[in-house]
């Protein structure tokens, strides 16, 4: 309108994890999917060029809490026949979906999201990437080798990443980037890396709009340092 000024805003993604797709009630699931073609007609419409999606829990009440059964074959087939229709929801509106691994999930470990991409070698399937999600408890001190396995098995399909932390393993953290334990040095230096399919969106959550400044400034100095390292390290080959 008149008297307004126009910018420009580019949108990395829209979240589609509005639901649980191995909910135990067949009708939850459907009313859920009915929303993703919505949403992605949405999108499309947008200019979003991904959903962000998960791949779902055997808790009943809460899509974000882990359960035992999680990691049987049996969930890992239901999330795999659930994600077909996905991922052609995805397919027909030419929007990609970039499923998230984390430890409360059925897909809680990049070797997982591994299987998941090769299962639909789908260019519509690929990967938002969370350092803070990874860390089962335990895992902790095997912080870089845990980061550079996902890395190494998931590299060029990772469309998207994250930036939260975590001040446990076992959980998914859900605090301010740079307020945890998670090495943005590592995490950081190996999101440098990624090839153009990247695209470079590094998306904050999990804090308040006051510590919006503080991680942002936290994130550009530990960037700098990470590609600068990269860069030596490339000097020297």
């Amino acid at each position: 309108r008149d008297g307004l000024v126009s910018r420009d805003i580019e949108l990395a993604a829209v979240s589609g994890t509005f639901f649980n797709i191995i909910h135990a009630d067949p009708a939850e699931r459907a009313r859920g999917f009915e929303r993703l073609r919505a949403l992605a007609r949405t999108a499309v419409s947008l200019g979003a060029p991904r959903i962000t999606f998960a791949t779902g829990t055997r808790d009943a009440e809460n899509m974000w809490a882990g359960h035992p059964d999680n990691d049987t074959p049996e969930a890992f087939d239901d999330m795999l026949e659930a994600m077909k229709t996905a991922v052609q929801i995805a397919a027909e509106h030419e929007i990609v979906l970039v499923f998230e691994p984390e430890v409360s999930n059925v897909v809680d470990t990049a070797a997982k999201a591994r299987r998941l991409l090769d299962h639909f070698s789908s260019p519509w399937l690929k990967v938002v990437i969370d350092g803070a999600n990874l860390f089962h408890a335990g895992e902790l001190p095997r912080m870089r080798e845990v980061l550079d396995e996902a890395f190494a098995l998931l590299g060029p399909d990772i469309h998207m990443a994250h930036a939260k932390d975590l001040v446990r393993d076992g959980h998914a953290g859900n605090v301010a980037a740079g307020t945890g334990l998670l090495d943005y040095g590592h995490y950081l230096q190996h999101l440098s890396t990624l090839g153009t399919d990247f695209g470079g969106a590094l998306i904050l959550h999990s804090l308040d709009e006051a510590q919006v400044p503080e991680s942002v400034s936290f994130l550009r100095n530990k960037l700098e340092e990470a590609v600068a390292e990269v860069a030596e390290a490339r000097s020297r080959l």
